[in-house]
């Protein structure tokens, strides 16, 4: 017999054996489905945290303040001294007038500091330069740099670096980075773990009812595969059919319910402007290969490993 009779035969057999073994396909696929959702939390929740943690790093920068006497030409010279920077991603610069503008601006509602203000002759702010770096955990090195440049000529126009105000800011946040990675692939560890051993114990199930049918094939000599293939079959349709329900039913739920995910208007608070749905459309291609690849090797390998057990007696 042929290699591909027999690999055709044992896919039949897979397929009539899912079919024929309804209620207990039925609990394995809701079994896998609910494995499978929470995952799908788990990585909504994860992009959600990097979106929240990319704002916040964005947010997160030096400020150079310059005295009111410096030359445009040393503000250039030190803007273009730390862009040369490997650790630096973007320098933005502020003019005089530009701060000036910007001030009045912010208090606009307060006439009494604008009164104030409008009583000097000439412009009482400096030019800055704000510092983005790549990594929260590379500032430390921009401010060293910016200390060394305060001994150079044109560092003798800075007139205050705000690192060391920002400097409880910027080591939490790395912290939380770091803390949040950390947690991240711990819980994928312990999820992975979780959902094989709920779907091994399920279709370990679906496997009894058939235990009389597999001694039968061992007695008469059928081949490992022979026996072990159907249920392989088997656990990867509960895979494939598994990823498709929660895939259907994530469009719904993150449109009109994302609280049933974990992510609802509240979670503003925390996520700030991540939008789990339009992260679902923007993602769909990579979320259905990512479940329906989880959910075929969670089904074949529990089949595979379940199974084992029958082919030793």
């Amino acid at each position: 017999m042929s290699s591909w009779v027999t690999t055709k035969r044992v896919a039949r057999y897979g397929l009539i054996g899912f079919i024929r073994n309804g209620f207990v396909s039925f609990s394995a696929v809701l079994m896998m489905s609910v494995t499978l959702f929470v995952l799908t939390n788990v990585i909504i929740s994860d992009a959600a945290m990097n979106e929240t943690l990319r704002q916040l790093t964005e947010k997160v920068d030096v400020n150079v303040y310059f005295a009111t006497n410096a030359s445009e030409e040393q503000v250039m010279n030190i803007k273009k001294a730390l862009e040369a920077l490997p650790e630096v991603a973007i320098v933005t610069y502020t003019s005089r007038e530009q701060a000036l503008t910007e001030f009045r601006e912010r208090h606009k509602n307060d006439q009494l500091t604008l009164q104030a203000l409008d009583q000097l002759t000439d412009n009482p702010l400096g030019a800055s330069l704000a510092v983005q770096a790549k990594q929260t955990s590379q500032y430390e090195n921009v401010a060293k740099f910016l200390e060394a440049q305060q001994a150079s000529q044109d560092g003798s126009a800075i007139s205050k670096v705000n690192y060391h105000q920002n400097k409880t800011a910027i080591d939490r946040l790395s912290e939380i980075i770091d803390t949040s990675r950390k947690n991240g692939i711990a819980k994928e560890i312990v999820m992975a773990l979780s959902s094989l051993l709920i779907t091994f114990n399920t279709i370990r199930l679906a496997i009894y009812t058939s235990r009389d049918e597999i001694g039968v094939m061992n007695l008469v000599g059928a081949g490992r595969w022979y026996v072990r293939g159907p249920f392989v079959i088997a656990g990867v349709l509960y895979g494939v059919i598994s990823a498709i329900v929660v895939l259907v039913l994530l469009y719904p739920v993150l449109l009109f319910y994302p609280v049933l995910v974990g992510l609802d208007a509240s979670s503003e608070v925390l996520f700030g402007s991540f939008d789990s749905f339009a992260y679902y459309v923007d993602n769909f291609a990579l979320l259905f290969v990512v479940l329906t690849a989880v959910g075929m090797g969670l089904g074949a390998l529990s089949s595979y490993l379940a199974v084992r057990r029958y082919l030793r007696s």
